[in-house]
């Protein structure tokens, strides 16, 4: 089952006073982005959070889930949670401060064979 739109525009609005996050469709669901990080996934209207030990940190007890079959385990959101506008940015900017630059994908040409 793929998240509504609505799920994926409601957690923006949630974060649109930060400025710095946009959801990008992946494999039919959403990756969420903070600045050039993916600092979570939206699938099946649920809300999971990349790993983190600033992210740990902050939510203490939190539940853990793949967010599909074969994925890493996330931190698992509760819809509750999403009110709160400025918890949840303070979540996602903690996760992007603990995530690695992403990679530089080469850009090097083929040679034609």
């Amino acid at each position: 089952m793929a998240s509504s739109d609505s799920t994926v525009a409601f957690i923006l609005e949630q974060v649109s006073t930060a400025g710095e996050f946009r959801a990008k469709k992946m494999f039919g669901e959403y990756g969420l982005f903070c600045g050039d990080k993916m600092v979570a996934l939206i699938c099946d209207d649920q809300l999971y959070v990349k790993p983190t030990d600033q992210g740990k940190t902050f939510l203490g007890e939190c539940p853990t889930q793949s967010p599909y079959r074969g994925a890493k385990p996330c931190f698992l959101i509760a819809q509750s949670q999403w009110h709160n506008a400025l918890w949840l940015i303070h979540l996602l900017q903690l996760t992007a401060s603990g995530l690695p630059p992403p990679k530089k994908r080469s850009t090097k040409l083929k040679p034609n064979t």
